[in-house]
């Protein structure tokens, strides 16, 4: 695998409280990475700190072997980081069109239209009065259409259909990029043993996994065998 992103060490503050504990954690290019835990886990913390918006008191980002710690947010995304929150991750105020058009480097979105063809009839309106899975579907073809180098996602599937959701996943998994998403579980479509899944686990603002998704289904396996015993 090709070099991707990653942080070493890294500590991120909130007023008096640490959200992120000493964190290490890399995302290669060629593989989705997945950051699971519950809600104040420290996953969305994690994308922040790799996108920039949220600042590091401690440590390093690390992108292709390069320190940009101190690069900021807009910088890296010139760069080719492209960063999908999970909420007011759309334009509310522009239609449909115009926001695939502008994510496009030479301004055709039919490739968008190709992965979610149930955006065709939706091209007129505006993003705001669109549902949640909709919402969603046009910042994943936002993101799917920038060609980035880095592709970091909050709950890409939030509010989809699960035959929408599915399709979601294996548009992700075909990026060529270092593809990082935050779940509060491990996707069906992500339950693979092949390699190119790689997962970590965060509690309470520390990784207390990391590996493979496979290995991460032996390990759930061997504790549910264990209880049952």
């Amino acid at each position: 695998m090709r070099r991707g992103i990653e942080l070493r060490a890294a500590r991120v503050r909130h007023g008096p409280l640490e959200a992120l504990h000493g964190v290490e954690l890399a995302a290669p290019t060629g593989a989705v990475t997945v950051l699971l835990g519950r809600n104040g886990a420290g996953r969305t913390t994690v994308l922040r700190a790799l996108a920039g918006t949220a600042k590091l008191s401690a440590g390093t980002v690390v992108w292709d072997g390069a320190d940009v710690t101190r690069h900021a947010a807009h910088a890296r995304a010139a760069a080719g980081l492209c960063f999908v929150p999970d909420r007011q991750a759309v334009f509310a105020a522009l239609r449909v069109a115009e926001q695939l058009r502008l994510a496009a480097p030479d301004g055709d979105h039919r490739p968008a239209l190709d992965a979610y063809p149930e955006l065709r009839p939706l091209l007129d309106r505006r993003a705001g009065t669109l549902s949640g899975g909709e919402q969603r579907m046009v910042a994943v073809s936002r993101a799917l259409l920038s060609r980035a180098r880095v592709v970091l996602v909050d709950e890409p599937a939030q509010g989809m259909a699960p035959r929408v959701a599915a399709r979601t996943y294996a548009l992700l998994r075909e990026l060529d990029a270092a593809v990082v998403l935050a779940e509060q579980r491990l996707p069906p479509g992500l339950r693979t043993g092949d390699g190119t899944v790689l997962v970590h686990e965060l509690r309470r603002g520390a990784v207390v996994f990391s590996g493979e998704a496979g290995e991460l289904a032996e390990a759930d396996e061997a504790g549910g065998a264990a209880t049952a015993g």
